[in-house]
């Protein structure tokens, strides 16, 4: 077994129904659109489009009774964003939901470690039926 293979860890979403869904992508999102002040600058530092970016904080918007992110047109000092205290708040609330998932699991983690085998070939992902492979 390889010393340097990563550990495994619990990946936290929340399902919204019918379609909407809350995960650490969005949540990295926030994040990085707290420290830029940017939609954009945050989607370039995922290596998304300004588009894709701007739809997920729009989807963020409409989950919740309030935004996540303001945002502001262009002017003198150009446009810009801000996450809103109810986004931190749901920053810090979902990055305590995930310490907690892995307390909460952290033995059973800890037996799949010992059990775990060598480590799958490179694009060799979970089968997830009815999907595409």
């Amino acid at each position: 077994m390889s010393e340097s293979r990563p550990d495994l860890r619990p990946v936290l979403r929340i399902d919204f129904p019918p379609a909407a869904r809350l995960g650490r992508g969005k949540i990295m999102l926030l994040e990085l659109i707290r420290e830029t002040g940017s939609i954009s600058a945050a989607g370039r530092a995922m290596d998304m489009s300004y588009r894709r970016a701007w739809l997920l904080v729009d989807a963020l918007n409409r989950m919740f009774s309030e935004p996540s992110v303001e945002s502001q047109r262009g002017g003198k000092q150009g446009g810009g964003a801000q996450v809103t205290p109810f986004g931190d708040t749901l920053i810090r609330r979902y990055r305590k939901m995930e310490e907690k998932t892995q307390a909460a699991i952290a033995e059973d983690l800890a037996w799949l470690e010992s059990v775990r085998g060598s480590d799958p070939p490179a694009g060799a992902g979970e089968v997830v039926p009815g999907k595409a492979q």
